[in-house]
This record gives structure tokens, C-alpha cells and sequence, in this order.
């Protein structure tokens, strides 16, 4: 696999280079002078030499002396070099100006500044500080207010607080910049922000709709609902909730803590809404899991509005129409794209409408605007390389990390995490740990989600001590890597080993979050541990998981299987807003414990009162039919599984009916199933 070997030969060129240079005439190589007799070299005892004099060419040698230019010019030269990211080349003029002692004004060292944040360069911001102090200019507010924001742009809080700290007069703006470095450096630090938030007000600061919206993102990320409602109500007071900028801020914030009727009223409070207010409750509704309510707002946007999508809400939006599979939608934005030019080779939507296609299933358009577009990169390659696992092409997937590599492109963190379960659904352990090897090689490893990918992979490769030994070694564990190591004992059949690794993961500082309990509930229903589940579904009602649907059906598969149809019903019974999961879930339960009439008129029921079943739910209620010998009940929901719900039966479902059906003498309709089950295959 390419995926090792390219890492092997990345050092090819400096060890041919490091041969040349050590190599020596071959003693055979006669008629040439001889060489002079070599001196016995003493050691040296001369001191050091002294370093080379400063030059004016290698301070600015693309254009004329220094010296002939005043001071004005040479600011120029560096703000235009600070302007094309050129910062070694600016930096060098900066050491002339302070050899001949030429000051340098603020909007200069302003201009590098600048460009430091847009490089993300630490080293030379330091480097531009140390001539602000040079220069004299310290103190200057501006200057103060720019290594704020360049020290934390750069990631480096600790050095924004100290020249924060050394600052005779902060103003609203330097405390900004360090709200705002504080919010952008993440790790969940909005305790941080609220302390620095607090002490301006206690220093009388006057805040402004900047001060605010940095609080309400470190709310946001955090989902530190509380804490939002009163700084809401604090704007409120201060009279700046007229800012639409601060409007849309609350909106994020609100969607983000997961209160959907809150940030819609804030949304229908904006007067005046620009595309930026939009994309925040488009974005928020999909995140939210409203996928068709966030359709609905972009076709309001385009129809009602008269706003056309930007590259932001393009990319939102794209990957929303793929989870409903909308084809038709997704068309329209993509003749939008080839319209306006000017978004077709961006790289996000690019691989959006790339993800789009493979998640309708349309592999043939996927493929088309991948190799349509004359700048692939690794993102796109990603896009494609999810899009046929999705569609069950593990094989292409798993090829198609090599085709990247042959075009050049080196796979990141994300293409790693997209292509280890691929591994794993292959059971394809040599590329597993040439892909492991490359993560280490480029020290992408401890990652925490690539961590536990490895994990699931070896434990489907059925190599268990590999994700013990990952799990051990993984000093930054989280919720998902606990739930994966619970899975790999599922996985390999340690179904104890597993429900003690969720004790050990309660006892840590860790919590359980939905994912976990649902696991955690599978594994109490396959070894019949009716306590513990109750004491699982007791934690469920403490953290109020129970409405949400996977749980909930876990919740009523775990009662059935363990036996108590009494508290299955019960908790069916309890769940406000059901769907198909908790319908199946309930029939499955009837079916576990042998009431299998009463499983199929739930069945009925379900269709009855409006609900609409899935595949999983024809299934279960087949099997049933099955097991119990209701012929006329399983030819009666085969026809309406795919003439009514559209949905394409699979093979097991085809030999369940066509074998009840054979059970009982009825030949002619068994081989008529038997011809269509032979059909489909062949389409597919």
C-alpha cells in the first residue's frame, strides 16, 4: 500500500545528497595529479571568529541602498512586504533601521502585526514586540491593543495577559482583543471569559456590542445556557440589543445550548436581516437536527428575501440536502454554483456537493464533479473516499487513499479518520497498520477520535489487545474513547469486561453521555441484567435522555428482552413524541416474549395512526409473521413495504416470505417473490 511506502521515501533525496557529498575518488582513477601531502591539523587555539558585518545588501538587496531612501519610503517598503506576508524581509530591514537608529513609526509595526495573524506566526510577532519596545512605543494604546490580538490569534494567552497586565490605560478594545483571544483559543474556557467579563464591568469599562458578542460565542461553545440568559438580559439593559450583529450572535448561542424557540424569536426580532443573520439560523436548524426547517428558511431566504446563498450557507446547506437526500434541491444548488463561477472551485463546496451526491446514492454525478474539477486537493479526495464507503464500495475507498498519494496529495488527519473504518468493515488488518503507521510517522497520534478508530479497527480485526494496549496508553481520554472500548468487548464477545469499563467510566471524571447509555442498555438486553438496566434507565431520567428516540427504543428493547413487558409498555407509553425506532422497539418486545399477535397488531396500529415504518420495522414484524405462521398478515405487509413505503425489500426479507409462504402450500405466490427477489438483485 502506497500510504507507508511514501512516507519511506520522503528522506531519499537528503540520503543521495549526504552520499555525494561524502564520497571519495576511487583508488583505481589514475593519470591525475597527484594530491599534495595533507598537513596533520593541530587544534585551534584562535578565538572565536566574529560574526559577519551587517550589510545593506542583505538587508534589502531587491531594490536600491537604504540609505539613498528617507525614512517615510523605507516605512512603505515594510508595510508593502508586511502586506505580501513577507515577514523574514521586512524583519531584516527592521534590524538596519535599529543598527542606524532610525525610528519606525505604529502604523508600520501595525502593518506586521497584522501580518503575524494572518501567518499565525508566533516567532515573528515576538520578534516585531521586541522592536515596538526597541522603538519606544510600549505604551502606545494601539500598539497595546494589536499584541493583544496578535498574541492571541496566535494562540498564545499567556503572553496577551502580560502585555494586557503591563498596559498603564486598557481600554474597551484591548479588552476585546482579550475576550476575543480567550474565546478563539476554545478548550471550553468560557469561565475565563466570564471572569474577565466580570472584572470590566467591576472596572467601569464601557462595553460595547463586540464586548458582548465575544462572551455570547464562549457561551455558545460551551452550551452554557444560564450564564447566556443573564448576559442577555444584561445587553438588554445596557441598550445595545438594537445591534443585529449581536442579534445573530444570540442566535448561535441559543441554537448552540440547544433552545431552538428562543433563537427563532431572536431571529424574527432582527429588522433588517443580512445573509450573515440567515446562514446563522439556517446553520443552527441543521445542527439542531431540523434539516427540513433549515430547507424551508433557504428557500424563504432565496424566494421571499431575494438572497442568494454564499460560499458559508453553500456549504451548510449542501451537506443538509444529502442527510434528506433531496436530489432534486440539490440539483438546483448545484446549477446556482455552475452559474456564479465563483464557487465552483472553492474547495468546502466543492466537496459538499461532491458529499451530496454520494449521499443520495448518485455515485455517478459524485464521481463527475470530483474528477470535473481541475483542483482536486485532499479535501475533496475525503469526500469521495466517504462517499463510497457510504455506498458500501469499501473496496474503492480503500484504493482511492493510494489514487490521492499518486496525484500527490497527503492524506491529513481527517482522510486518516475516514479511512479506518473502512479497515475495519474490510477486516483489512495489513492496511490498518501501515495507515496506523503513517499517523504516528506524522505525529497525528495521541489524537483522541483517531485513537478510538484504531481501536474499533483492530477489535473487528480480531486482534483485542491492540485496543486494551491504545486505550492504556491514551492519557486524554473522553466520553467517545470509553464508549469505544466498551464496543471492542462487545465486538469480541466480553460482554462483562464491558459493563466494567462503564463502571470504571463512572468512578473517572468522565459522564455517560446518550451514545453511551444506549450502549450500555444493548449490553444489559443480551445478558439479561434487568437491575442494572434499571439502574441505567434511572440515569437516563437524571440526565433527561429519555426523549430522545434511540434512547428511548433502547430503553423499551432491554424491558422486552429482560422479560418485563410490563415496564416496556410503560415506557412506551411515556414517550411523548414517538416514531419508528420506539414503534419497532415495542413490536420487538411483543415478539421477544411470545406475543406475537399482539406484536402485529401494534404493528398495525402503528400504520393506522400515521406513523411510518422503516426497513428495521418490516423487518421485525416479518420475522414475526414468520416465526408465528401468519402467511396472510406477511404477504399482506411485503406488498405494502413496496408498493406503499417505496422501500426495496432486501434478501432476507425476500426468504423469510418466501419461505412462510412455501410452509404453507401456497407454491405459485413463494416462486412469483422468488423472480422478483432474482430481478432486483440483478439491478443492483
Amino acid at each position: 500500500m502506497e500510504i507507508v511506502s511514501s512516507v519511506r521515501c520522503q528522506n531519499l533525496t537528503s540520503l543521495t545528497l549526504t552520499s555525494s557529498l561524502n564520497h571519495r575518488p576511487h583508488p583505481s582513477f589514475k593519470g591525475r595529479a597527484p594530491a599534495r601531502p595533507s598537513r596533520t591539523r593541530r587544534p585551534s587555539t584562535s578565538p572565536a571568529r566574529k560574526p559577519k558585518p551587517f550589510r545593506e545588501r542583505d538587508a534589502f538587496p531587491s531594490s536600491l541602498p537604504l540609505h539613498s531612501k528617507n525614512p517615510y519610503s523605507i516605512h512603505r517598503d515594510i508595510q508593502n512586504f508586511a502586506r505580501q506576508n513577507k515577514l523574514e524581509d521586512a524583519l531584516t530591514i527592521l534590524d538596519y533601521l535599529e543598527q542606524r537608529g532610525i525610528p519606525v513609526n505604529a502604523t508600520t509595526f501595525s502593518a506586521l502585526l497584522a501580518a503575524c495573524v494572518r501567518r499565525k506566526s508566533l516567532i515573528h510577532g515576538k520578534q516585531v514586540h521586541v522592536h515596538i519596545r526597541i522603538n519606544g512605543l510600549e505604551k502606545n494604546e494601539f500598539l497595546g491593543t494589536k499584541l493583544v490580538h496578535m498574541y492571541t490569534a496566535c494562540g498564545s494567552i499567556k503572553d496577551a495577559q502580560k502585555v494586557f497586565d503591563e498596559s498603564s490605560s486598557s481600554n474597551v478594545y484591548s479588552w476585546n482583543a482579550l475576550l476575543r483571544g480567550t474565546v478563539i483559543s476554545g478548550k471550553r474556557r468560557y469561565q475565563d471569559v466570564l471572569s474577565t467579563f466580570t472584572e470590566m464591568r467591576e472596572q467601569g469599562v464601557d462595553l460595547n456590542v463586540y464586548s458582548f458578542s465575544n462572551v455570547f460565542k464562549s457561551f455558545a461553545g460551551a452550551s452554557a445556557l444560564r450564564q447566556g440568559l443573564k448576559t442577555h438580559a444584561l445587553a438588554i439593559k445596557n441598550g445595545l440589543l438594537n445591534s443585529n450583529f449581536l442579534k445573530t450572535s444570540l442566535v448561535d448561542m441559543y441554537f448552540k445550548c440547544g433552545k431552538v424557540g428562543l433563537a427563532r424569536r431572536v431571529f424574527d426580532e432582527i429588522e433588517e436581516r443580512d445573509i450573515v443573520a440567515w446562514g446563522a439560523m439556517i446553520a443552527g436548524l441543521a445542527h439542531n437536527k431540523r434539516q427540513w426547517e433549515a430547507l424551508g428558511l433557504f428557500r424563504m431566504m432565496i424566494s421571499q428575501e431575494g438572497m442568494y446563498p454564499n460560499s458559508v450557507i453553500l456549504t451548510t446547506v449542501l451537506p443538509v440536502i444529502g442527510d434528506v437526500k433531496a436530489l432534486k434541491l440539490g440539483k438546483e444548488v448545484h446549477a446556482h454554483v455552475l452559474k456564479s463561477k465563483n464557487y465552483v472551485e472553492q474547495p468546502f463546496v466543492h466537496s459538499g456537493l461532491i458529499d451530496f451526491y454520494c449521499k443520495c446514492g448518485d455515485m455517478v454525478s459524485g464521481r463527475r464533479v470530483f474528477y470535473g474539477s481541475k483542483q482536486r486537493n485532499a479535501i475533496s479526495w475525503t469526500a469521495l473516499m466517504s462517499g463510497y464507503a457510504a455506498n458500501g464500495r469499501f473496496d474503492q475507498a480503500l484504493r482511492s487513499i493510494v489514487w490521492m498519494q499518486q496525484e500527490g496529495f497527503r492524506p491529513d488527519v481527517v482522510t486518516i479518520a475516514t479511512v479506518l473504518p473502512v479497515c475495519a468493515e474490510l477486516r483489512a488488518i495489513k492496511q490498518g497498520k501501515e495507515i496506523h503507521c503513517y499517523a504516528l510517522k506524522n505525529l497525528f497520534l495521541p489524537n483522541v477520535s483517531l485513537v478510538t478508530s484504531l481501536m474499533v479497527m483492530y477489535s473487528k480485526c480480531g486482534v483485542p489487545e491492540y485496543p486494551v494496549r491504545l486505550f492504556d496508553r491514551l492519557e486524554q481520554r473522553n466520553v467517545k474513547a470509553w464508549t469505544a472500548m466498551m464496543d471492542c468487548y462487545v465486538e469480541i464477545g466480553d460482554l462483562e469486561a464491558a459493563i466494567e469499563v462503564f463502571r470504571s467510566m463512572m468512578l473517572s471524571k468522565h459522564r455517560p453521555d446518550s451514545v453511551t447509555m444506549g450502549r450500555v442498555l444493548t449490553v444489559c438486553s443480551e445478558i439479561k441484567a434487568l437491575k442494572l438496566g434499571k439502574e441505567i434507565h434511572g440515569h437516563i431520567l437524571k440526565k433527561e435522555f429519555e426523549s430522545i428516540p434511540f434512547v428511548s427504543a433502547r430503553i423499551i428493547k432491554m424491558y422486552g428482552q429482560c422479560g418485563d413487558l410490563k415496564s416496556a409498555n410503560f415506557s412506551f407509553d411515556a414517550v411523548i413524541v414517538k416514531g419508528s425506532l420506539t414503534w419497532t422497539a415495542i413490536i420487538e418486545a411483543y415478539g421477544c416474549n411470545g406475543r406475537l399477535r399482539d406484536a402485529v397488531n401494534c404493528f398495525e396500529k402503528m400504520i393506522s395512526e400515521g406513523f411510518t415504518p422503516n426497513a428495521f420495522t418490516f423487518t421485525s414484524v416479518l420475522s414475526i409473521c414468520s416465526q408465528a405462521g401468519f402467511a396472510d398478515e406477511a404477504s399482506r405487509f411485503f406488498n405494502l413495504m413496496h408498493r406503499t413505503y417505496k422501500l426495496q425489500p432486501s434478501e432476507d426479507q425476500y426468504s423469510m416470505v418466501i419461505e412462510l409462504l412455501n410452509r404453507f402450500g401456497r407454491v405459485e405466490e413463494a416462486q412469483r417473490l422468488e423472480i422478483m427477489s432474482s430481478s432486483s438483485s440483478l439491478q443492483t
